[in-house]
């Protein structure tokens, strides 16, 4: 098992498959783009199933999320979903997009194999899209998110970001909005993950900002019908439900502690934790000829260092250097 020092395991991967990404959403890169990984750097196809099926057969994934930068953008994504549903035992299989393609892609991602998707949504603006986003993209991501439902990638779940003075008050449209099409909403804090290392805490709205202006509009109760586990989001009832809405507080509501994450960047480094300051370099051993086995103890050796937390509220707290599209979500 990937288990930690401080008794968890990860049984959850996060595997990146591209830094690029065809927005340039202001709290994670700047208007103008950043400097790509070159293709050489990059895992293979090969190589990203090749671990994610060390990943599965000999470390107890059970969950594996396709993330980037934007994973529609990598040319081989049906290939990679197809031979990590061939797993045996069988992993679920999500992927983590902002919707720009998956109009197209949908229904073929639900025919290789692909259960679920995440799709990044922060406003039902137009105008507001190109401000956040720097292109004006806003019918492609609702296009997609209607083809991800008809194709069966349900539960679909979308996530939203609120900045301040940009989109803060879309909280309760939002929530109508995804009510109203079947969709999971789920509302993230914003993290200091941005290439522009401009975070500040007092520019982010808090989880209870969040809940405190949704419960104006909606009659929220904490939803016990599960038990919420490892998942990051708290997740509420909508007036009496059956529609829910969660709320990643990652920054104000840490959950550090029943953390099972574990993340493979796009150029094969293990991250223990989203915020981790170092990595445990995978694609270079495995080019140098190591077994599985091999690359199966670097792996558990990566995952043994894990901190007990991401640190943010410590003074002393660096943000990585590497920005969110470099690390996947």
């Amino acid at each position: 098992m990937l288990k930690d020092s401080f008794g968890r395991v990860a049984t959850d991967l996060r595997v990146s498959l591209t830094d690029k990404c065809n927005l340039r959403c202001t709290y994670c890169m700047p208007p103008e783009g950043l400097d790509w990984l070159p293709n050489p750097q990059l895992l293979t196809a090969d190589e990203i199933v090749r671990l994610v099926t060390i990943g599965v057969e000999r470390l107890g994934v059970t969950e594996v999320r396709y993330t980037g930068g934007e994973p529609l953008l990598r040319r081989e994504l049906l290939g990679i979903v197809a031979g990590t549903a061939r797993l045996r035992p069988r992993p679920e299989i999500s992927l983590t997009t902002n919707g720009i393609g998956l109009a197209r892609l949908a229904s073929p991602l639900a025919e290789a194999g692909l259960d679920r998707v995440n799709v990044s949504l922060d406003t039902l603006d137009r105008d507001t899209f190109k401000r956040l986003a720097h292109r004006d993209r806003f019918e492609d991501v609702i296009a997609g998110l209607a083809a991800a439902d008809a194709a069966g990638l349900r539960p679909v779940k979308v996530n939203a970001v609120l900045m301040r003075d940009l989109n803060e008050h879309e909280a309760p449209g939002l929530l109508h909005y995804c009510l109203e099409q079947g969709y999971e909403l789920r509302f993230i804090e914003q993290m200091p993950l941005d290439a522009q290392h401009g975070w500040t805490r007092d520019n982010m709205i808090t989880a209870d900002e969040i809940l405190a202006r949704l419960s104006e509009d909606f009659d929220l109760t904490p939803d016990d019908r599960e038990d919420r586990g490892s998942a990051p989001a708290e997740r509420f009832l909508v007036d009496g439900g059956p529609g829910r809405v969660g709320v990643i507080g990652s920054v104000t509501r840490p959950f550090c502690g029943a953390c099972d994450r574990v993340r493979l960047t796009a150029d094969g480094q293990v991250r223990n934790c989203l915020f981790a300051r170092e990595e445990s370099d995978l694609k270079t051993a495995m080019r140098a000829g190591a077994s599985d086995e091999e690359l199966a103890a670097r792996w558990i050796a990566a995952v043994a260092r894990k901190l007990p937390g991401h640190g943010i509220n410590d003074p002393a707290f660096l943000q990585p250097s590497r920005p969110m599209s470099a690390i996947g979500g």
